[in-house]
């Protein structure tokens, strides 16, 4: 190598090492490394990213920005990321720019060939015009009993019966596949009114559900890859990109023969009230549309609420106080709409309105989403240049990632006891009503115009489920097993959730429920007796 080569080497890494001293001043999480950027310190977190996530946005009030890529011309625009769970900064994101941060060409490109432009990856008129659809369906009554339906069901003649056996057998069950095998026969029976049965004596592997897991698990792992690379792989027809090719094809066939079949019936006259029916009602959709109206909702509704239910039922284990109070509300509602017997009380799945009645399990359901909300983190991609409310500036061309799982464990947002598990925060004061926080301190669904439009049948399934197992079953954590976040889009548990399985004596809280009746009871009569002699 002559002289000049030489020098033209250092001066172009005195160039660099110049133009990259100058960017990372203004960075404050991570630190940031030439060439590899924060790739390094990603590594070696992996095992606990979104905890390590939270401390960073904890040290830098909230919000803070590194450097994927340090090279000159790409620093300042893909290679950015801004981080952030202010929830000024948030509102500002979701709702009051919401056009300057859509969901951008790398969350389209990563998701396109499973949810096609499906309401869950779209941006503008085609999301618009899906959503205002959808938005119809989910606020009427109807759908809400048809979810009820299909969760009682499934809960009394599958999941209840399962725990029992277990019990019986003194055997450990993994509490998280089978809920997610339960909501998974759910959302697919509200979706497009089939029952996969995945959750059945023996769990039984179901074709539908396979392939879909397989596309799934493939088209989150090109988030982990460079696009270049994913794409690479998709041309040769190698790796996990065969295996979402063969799942996206049989999950297709499995719904063009569905939609095909549901056609005919409606022609002929039958009455569905599942989404896919009501959105053929509508008017006439190509078979890929439907297709993609049906997958958008089932990835949506499936591991959400399996994976909430899973922290919850974690969650009440350890804290038996909890689990108390959950109860006693439960022995509460039952006795005043199936009488004193608490043998009444576990002879028929919970109705509707019973359902609607139980405010505390509400709050300890929304209490396990701040804590352990089921999509951790989320991102946007920045058309404009902008300047968030609490002064960032986010270049066009960066993105923006908004971490749910920071947003309900900042001290200065929620309190010195932030990390306690405590339902009581989303209760009014006499305990009787729940209150919901400001929007933006709680986005475990989202907010702004993409707001989950199944909020309340979420809630709805969760309720139904976790009041149906707890008035039946004591649960414990088994020997040996440990809970640990799995580090995916969604927060599984990387071993799942393996409980023993004992039976529930409910004659305590029945007790003082009739005790509580007594005293009110007395108390009327004192008050009747004080107003006569008055």
């Amino acid at each position: 190598m002559d002289t000049s080569t030489v020098i033209l080497v250092f001066a172009a890494i005195a160039a660099y090492l110049f133009w990259f001293t100058c960017i990372i001043r203004s960075l404050k999480g991570p630190t940031v490394w030439p060439i590899v950027g924060s790739l390094p310190s990603l590594i070696k977190n992996n095992d606990r990213m979104h905890d390590w996530i939270a401390d960073h946005l904890s040290r830098c009030g909230m919000t803070y920005q590194t450097c994927i890529f340090p090279v000159p011309f790409l620093a300042q625009k893909q290679g950015l990321v801004t981080v952030t769970c202010d929830p000024k900064n948030l509102e500002h994101v979701l709702k009051n720019r919401f056009d300057n941060y859509p969901k951008g060409p790398t969350w389209q490109a990563v998701f396109h060939d499973l949810l096609g432009d499906g309401i869950f990856n779209s941006d503008g008129d085609t999301w618009l015009f899906q959503r205002k659809t959808a938005a119809l369906e989910f606020t009427t009554r109807t759908l809400r009993h048809a979810m009820a339906r299909w969760v009682t069901r499934a809960v009394s003649l599958r999941l209840c019966p399962m725990l029992e056996s277990a019990r019986v057998e003194s055997r450990a069950v993994d509490l998280q596949d089978l809920l997610l095998r339960l909501t998974f026969d759910n959302i697919c029976g509200l979706a497009f009114g089939k029952d996969p049965e995945t959750l059945s004596p023996g769990l039984p592997e179901n074709a539908f559900a396979t392939a879909f897991d397989r596309a799934t698990e493939a088209t989150l792992h090109r988030f982990i890859l460079p696009e270049s690379v994913w794409r690479l792989k998709k041309w040769l027809r190698v790796g996990l990109e065969l295996n979402l090719r063969d799942g996206v094809q049989c999950v297709e066939a499995y719904l063009s023969s569905v939609i095909h079949a549901r056609k005919r019936e409606l022609a002929e006259g039958h009455h569905y009230d599942d989404l896919l029916s009501r959105f053929m009602k509508k008017g006439s959709y190509s078979d890929a549309f439907l297709r993609h109206v049906a997958l958008n909702f089932i990835l949506a509704g499936r591991d959400t609420s399996s994976v909430a239910l899973s922290w919850f039922f974690h969650l009440v284990i350890r804290h038996p106080r909890v689990e108390r109070e959950i109860l006693l509300e439960l022995a509460r509602v039952l006795a005043r709409t199936r009488g004193a017997d608490h043998a009444r009380w576990v002879a028929e799945p919970l109705a509707f309105d019973e359902v609607d009645q139980l405010v505390y399990l509400k709050a300890a359901l929304s209490e396990t989403l701040r804590l352990y909300p089921s999509v951790p983190e989320d991102s946007k991609h920045v058309i404009a240049d902008d300047v968030l409310p609490d002064g960032t500036f986010v270049p066009a061309g960066s993105s923006i990632t908004y971490s749910i799982y920071s947003a309900g464990r900042m001290k200065s947002v929620w309190g010195e006891d932030c990390l306690e598990f405590k339902p009581e925060r989303w209760l009014s004061a006499d305990g009787t009503r729940f209150e919901t926080h400001e929007s933006y301190r709680f986005v475990a669904f989202n907010g702004g115009p993409r707001v989950c439009l199944g909020k309340d049948l979420a809630y709805l399934q969760m309720k139904t489920i976790a009041a149906s197992v707890l008035m039946r079953y004591r649960l414990a954590v088994a020997p040996g097993h440990r809970v640990e976040q799995k580090m995916s889009l969604t927060l599984f548990m990387k071993h799942g959730l393996m409980v023993d399985v004992q039976e529930r004596d409910l004659s305590g809280y029945a007790s003082i429920v009739l005790a509580e009746e007594g005293a009110r009871v007395n108390a009327r009569a004192r008050d009747s007796a004080d107003g006569v002699v008055a």
